[in-house]
């Protein structure tokens, strides 16, 4: 059963400016095995963190470092999930995650479903 789903987009360009603006939002929105990953890769990560708290119903409480997004060789990218994101999909009853990211012509884009 499909619980939610999410998708977001995001300007390369436009959130690597908005990074270098702010340096200390780099380490409030990765994790510390994100953050120092290629620009496009950054920025499609901040979408599939977007989109993740869109399937969940995008409520507030959600904590950026409480969701990581890793590549898998030869396999779509893995969530995984603690804390407040974690307790969030238990409540809805998410067992598991789709998740497709993809950079092209300065864009990086996610979409997520969260499955039950």
């Amino acid at each position: 059963m499909i619980v939610g789903v999410g998708i977001d987009v995001v300007d390369v360009a436009r959130f690597m400016a908005t990074l270098e603006r702010t340096p200390r939002l780099r380490e409030k929105l990765f994790t510390e095995a994100e953050r120092d990953l290629p620009a496009s890769s950054l920025a499609a990560r901040f979408a599939a963190k977007e989109a993740i708290a869109k399937a969940l119903g995008a409520p507030g409480t959600l904590h950026w470092h409480d969701a990581t997004v890793h590549r898998v060789v030869g396999g779509p990218p893995e969530v995984e999930l603690r804390g407040t994101v974690q307790a969030r999909a238990d409540e809805l009853g998410v067992r598991h995650w789709h998740l497709s990211i993809s950079h092209d012509a300065g864009i990086s884009s996610a979409m997520v479903v969260a499955e039950g």
